[in-house]
């Protein structure tokens, strides 16, 4: 296929957001900034809300998951709303973070945070991210903070040393992967250099959450444009797309649209901030609380899209696909499905976001798991137990999913802003269980 140059536009936007988001908190942050230039006005949970009509807000929770939703001009008859996730797989710094070896170096003492690929961490450039807690005079506060530079590097073993490590080895993440960060003597300590990017003493440094993060520049390749790697394609993908699109599109004036950004995806969402919490049911209901609304019958005639990026077929593993039901890279929106729920899409759902995309010119696949292999889950089952509304599960194809470093298609983002962009204009009605009706206003291209 020819690659457009808004395709390229696109994708290098894409990569702008991945490389300014190395951790959930940054991510989290550089949602927040694209809805403050958007003209969004921010909530804060524990203060009281005053909504208008017509009105654009957002909230966060933990500085890493983010609602977003646009009040509707009359009285809300529907809900529209997108979720995806912010964090990916890496590793996270222990409290006790220095792990000194043998009097020579210093390593920094991790641990895993979700399925991540081990060896794809393995002698690439790495550094710090997240977020310090200061204590100044008795007030805590949370603070971003990222390391930007080359900090640190996982050495592989010399293959002289371990013969059989192309044969298959079974890394260690107590021994194999811990990362090197100093030759320990006249080298600037973490505090040091942590108190140096946020200008304050070593002493006021209370607590953090840091993970590394790789730090190779995504980048756009393949003969034609083809293809793209980055970081955390998975799922900064889809936040990104399903942003986009919840930003740029002219909502109906009976439509409560609504954009949600969960934390803690990738170890199963059961945390204050994630899918598997209330916080998008207590969002829910204070908004239904402000504008007078029953929430029972809006969800009624809702429609939820869980966008998380799915598995394209392999080139070099074809049979680790279903035959019928593995997509490709740069073929568009992927419908993925799963007899078990782990994929919340059924039939009906998923014959109304194909009906979306038909009209939004974006082609449609289908992804289901072999029938002898186990799938992953994602967020929407989840938030369906504390909210439940229709629900599809997206996607788009990529290869290497949970590797360091990922690929996807160059077309496949701006194909999921268009998609989404018509969902969040769209007309959906329940009649009764079992019968919705989809409708489009003329403009909403």
């Amino acid at each position: 296929m020819k690659i457009k140059q808004a395709d390229i536009d696109t994708t290098e936007a894409l990569l702008t957001f991945i490389r300014n988001s190395p951790t959930a908190f940054q991510a989290a942050a550089e949602i927040a900034r694209i809805m403050d230039a958007a003209g969004f006005s921010r909530l804060e949970e524990g203060q009281e809300w005053r909504l208008t009509p017509g009105g654009s807000y957002y909230v966060t929770r933990n500085q890493s998951s983010v609602i977003g939703f646009r009040v509707p001009q009359g009285a809300p008859a529907q809900l529209l709303l997108a979720a995806s996730h912010t964090d990916s797989p890496m590793f996270k710094l222990k409290a006790n973070s220095l792990a000194p070896a043998f009097g020579t170096y210093l390593r920094l003492n991790t641990e895993v945070y979700g399925g991540t690929i081990f060896s794809s961490w393995m002698d690439r450039p790495l550094s710090l991210a997240g977020r310090v807690i200061l204590n100044r005079a008795g007030r805590f506060e949370a603070r971003s903070v990222v390391l930007d530079r080359d900090l640190l590097l996982i050495p592989s073993v010399a293959i002289h040393m371990n013969r059989t490590v192309n044969s298959g080895y079974a890394y260690n993440p107590a021994v194999d992967l811990l990362p090197l960060f100093s030759a320990a003597e006249g080298s600037p300590s973490l505090e040091e250099l942590l108190a140096e990017a946020l200008s304050c003493r070593p002493e006021e440094i209370a607590g953090t959450d840091l993970y590394l993060y790789n730090r190779m520049p995504g980048s756009i390749w393949g003969a034609g444009n083809e293809f793209f790697s980055s970081p955390r394609i998975d799922n900064l993908m889809c936040a990104y797309g399903t942003l986009r699109a919840f930003a740029e599109a002219v909502p109906r004036e009976d439509s409560l649209n609504l954009y949600f950004a969960a934390d803690n995806e990738e170890t199963g969402s059961a945390t204050k901030q994630g899918a598997g919490s209330v916080f998008l049911s207590d969002v829910l209901n204070r908004i239904c609380e402000a504008l007078g609304v029953d929430r029972r019958r809006l969800l009624a005639s809702s429609l939820m899209v869980s966008a998380d990026n799915g598995h394209a077929r392999h080139p070099n593993h074809p049979e680790l696909s279903d035959a019928q039901n593995a997509p490709h890279m740069n073929g568009g929106v992927v419908i993925k499905s799963n007899a078990a729920q782990k994929y919340t899409t059924d039939g009906i759902s998923a014959a109304l976001f194909a009906e979306i995309c038909r009209q939004a010119d974006v082609p449609v696949q289908h992804f289901a798991n072999r029938s002898d292999q186990p799938g992953g889950s994602t967020l929407g089952s989840i938030s369906n137990t504390l909210v439940p509304l229709c629900t599809v599960d997206i996607g788009m194809a990529q290869l290497a999913m949970h590797a360091s470093y990922e690929t996807a298609g160059t077309a496949d983002t701006g194909h999921l802003i268009r998609a989404m962009r018509q969902f969040y204009c769209a007309g959906i009605r329940s009649s009764c269980d079992g019968s919705m009706t989809l409708s489009f206003d003329r403009n909403s291209k």
